[in-house]
């Protein structure tokens, strides 16, 4: 008797013993979660909150539903959408959970695909919070998404396996001239760094890339080459128009103070990102700002904070980009922003801005939409329905080009709240120009601008690519002019009116710029043998260079003729002037000035220099060669003929760029001031630009 009474006394011994220790280690682990949480590492706080939890007693219910919320929060910041639910149920059932609670873990199970359970649970909450628009909104989400779901769309989608990892892969970029690069986020191995990261469990995330090989097929991904990706985290990522600046949100690492996204910057030299440079948005420093977004034109950045102002939770704002750097920063304001939480804004090259919310009516979590512009100066929202959108996060689209196709990222059907990336097609008739902007006789000139204007009001500024093509989406029964200007260039118009099309259509044009410091040839120019007569066959590429003159009316030229070393020098040069006259005779029967044309003969004074351009025509000549007597007779017969053609030729060289411009006092005519495209009037969209040369 003795002996069982002093065994169960230790067993009760040994039973109060645990049930301390579990407390001190309940106690500990808080303590250690509520550590991670002050600093956004919520994947190791939820953690600690998760053995915290399971070290309480069942029957210390308060405590046990506090810490529920806890891990509920945590698993919910980091996409363990499952977990946080199993969370939140555990503090509702402790009666621990407030209507804000209960709001969370309705949307929650909306995000889950639970769309009749996520229904009752917002009408419980709209019983107590009848105003609020996160619930009213949840709740015909919940009544509409499965019908939406069942509805479809036109949407084609695919999950892209070559891109995606174990781990998250997400905001995808393209870039390139063909589209033929992609970017994008993931937190994969092969990211820099051995640590995990206390925010998601996972490494790091950097910048990776994919490009197409010759046949078209994407190869497996890289990190991105140059000093870009660090040991911190570096995520949604958009590319200048051009190309050749990239910006990146960065979370840098703070063992004792709380995370903020930056932007930084990261400039491309050759096929490397060089090391990334803070890139101010605004002074203040304890708010957040992430995935930037480049609109079409360039000149405003688009991106995402918790900075005062906003509607709630994560709203999208703007700003100007200038020289000096970001001003003017603002809201969007609705119906973009809700209280919710508005992201990873992007753009297609028609303009429409695309973004993800959960707080407007959706199918869950974070859901895209579109907002096009409206007459009236502000957005016209739509929700583009299954399958781009389900039930998980959806978000972080690009665009190949003008076409509504291209790569997003989603976490659907994932149970473990991984990101992967998708590609999209919606097949639909779309109308573009397809241009290019290059030298006369030259290269590409990749800075390069096309002011675009149309009798339905448009008035667009366009950055041309590395190429120097661009596109843009026109639409039908407008009437469209195109002026494209470089530095060091004349200005070169083209017009266009559209028609309606039954199927997708392309409008290619070619914009030559004449240089103002180099002659310019003008090709297929013929006259008579051993004359001055111009023949026919001449009158196509004078008429060009009649248009030239029209629109750049400011500017003077020398005509020059030039022959080969053949013949007489005072022959030669006579017949050059003749032939010279001819020309200007034929431009001024066309209307244009003759004193903006001073004919010169010049024989065979000037032999042509070789461009770079021409020697991939001709390999054997090299830049800078002089087609001289003495350099042509050192080639072989068939070599001295084209070195004989090249010399005989008609050119012009820009003399003036202010012809016009000043009165008989030398003072600036009033009617000179150059005008800028936004500036013009609106009642005849075809009259002519009137540009300074630049």
């Amino acid at each position: 008797m003795k002996k069982e009474i002093r065994l169960y006394s230790t067993l009760f011994i040994l039973a109060i013993s645990a049930l301390m220790l579990s407390g001190c280690g309940a106690e500990k682990n808080l303590k250690k979660g509520e550590k991670y949480l002050a600093v956004g590492e919520y994947y190791d706080a939820a953690t600690q909150f998760k053995r915290a939890y399971q070290r309480t007693a069942p029957k210390e219910r308060e405590q046990r539903g506090k810490i529920a919320l806890k891990v509920a929060y945590c698993n919910e910041r980091i996409n363990s959408t499952q977990k946080a639910i199993a969370a939140y149920s555990n503090a509702i059932r402790y009666n621990q959970a407030s209507t804000q609670d209960r709001l969370n873990y309705a949307r929650l199970l909306l995000k889950n695909g639970a769309y009749k359970q996520a229904e009752t649970e917002f009408r419980a909450v709209l019983d107590s919070m009848p105003d609020n628009v996160l619930a009213k909104n949840g709740l015909a989400s919940a009544e509409n998404a499965p019908q939406w779901k069942k509805e479809g769309s036109r949407y084609q989608v695919k999950r892209m396996d070559v891109f995606n990892s174990r781990r998250a892969d997400y905001s995808p970029v393209l870039g390139g001239d063909q589209y033929d690069y992609l970017y994008f986020t993931s937190t994969r191995n092969d990211a820099t760094g051995n640590e995990l990261s206390g925010i998601t469990g996972a490494k790091a995330a950097d910048i990776f890339v994919s490009q197409k090989d010759e046949k078209g097929k994407w190869q497996k991904p890289e990190p991105v080459n140059g000093g870009l990706n660090t040991e911190y985290d570096e995520g949604a990522c958009a590319l200048s128009p051009d190309g050749k600046t990239m910006y990146v949100t960065q979370c840098q690492t703070d063992p004792s103070y709380p995370r903020y996204a930056q932007i930084v910057t990261s400039q491309r030299a050759d096929a490397a990102w060089g090391k990334p440079e803070e890139f101010k948005v605004t002074n203040d420093t304890l708010s957040s700002y992430a995935h930037p977004a480049v609109s079409p034109d360039g000149e405003w950045l688009y991106f995402v904070s918790d900075m005062p102002g906003g509607l709630g939770g994560l709203d999208i704002w703007r700003a100007r980009i200038t020289s000096l750097g970001l001003v003017g920063v603002e809201n969007l304001g609705a119906p973009i922003n809700t209280p919710g939480n508005e992201m990873f804004p992007t753009f297609r090259a028609n303009g429409d801005l695309y973004f993800s919310s959960d707080g407007h009516v959706g199918m869950g979590g974070l859901d895209i939409y579109i907002a096009s512009p409206n007459k009236n100066g502000g957005y016209t929202i739509e929700h583009p329905g299954y399958p781009l959108n389900s039930q998980g996060d959806d978000f972080g689209m690009t665009f190949e080009g003008v076409h509504n196709r291209g790569y997003f990222s989603s976490n659907r059907n994932d149970g473990r709240g991984w990101d992967k990336i998708y590609s999209f097609e919606n097949p639909e008739i779309v109308q573009n120009v397809k241009g290019w902007v290059y030298e006369q006789d030259g290269y590409e000139l990749p800075e390069a601008l096309v002011y675009i204007v149309g009798s339905d009001g448009t008035n667009k500024k366009v950055s041309v690519k590395g190429d120097g093509s661009f596109d843009y989406v026109i639409d039908p029964n407008v009437d469209y002019i195109f002026l494209a200007t470089c530095k060091g260039f004349l200005n070169h118009k083209e017009e266009l009116r559209v028609k309606p099309a039954e199927e997708s259509e392309e409008y290619v044009m070619q914009f030559p710029l004449a240089s103002i410091t180099a002659p310019v040839l003008i090709d297929n120019i013929f006259y008579d043998f051993d004359k001055a007569t111009l023949r026919p066959e001449s009158t196509a590429a004078l008429d060009e260079l009649v248009k030239l003159l029209n629109e750049n009316p400011n500017v003077t030229i020398e005509l020059s003729s030039h022959c080969d070393y053949k013949g007489s020098a005072v022959y030669n040069k006579g017949l050059s002037q003749r032939r010279a006259e001819s020309v200007v005779a034929y431009l001024t029967e066309k209307g244009i000035s003759r004193d903006r044309l001073s004919p010169v003969g010049y024989g065979k004074e000037k032999p042509k220099t070789i461009r770079k351009k021409l020697t991939e025509k001709y390999p054997w000549l090299k830049e800078g060669d002089v087609l001289s007597e003495e350099f042509i007779l050192t080639l072989d017969k068939d070599k001295q003929e084209i070195c004989n053609q090249l010399n005989r030729r008609t050119e012009f060289i820009v003399l003036r760029t202010t012809y016009g411009m000043f009165d008989k006092d030398g003072k600036l005519k009033e009617d000179a001031l150059q005008k800028q495209p936004s500036e013009k009037k609106k009642e005849d969209k075809k009259e002519d630009f009137d540009f300074f040369i630049e």
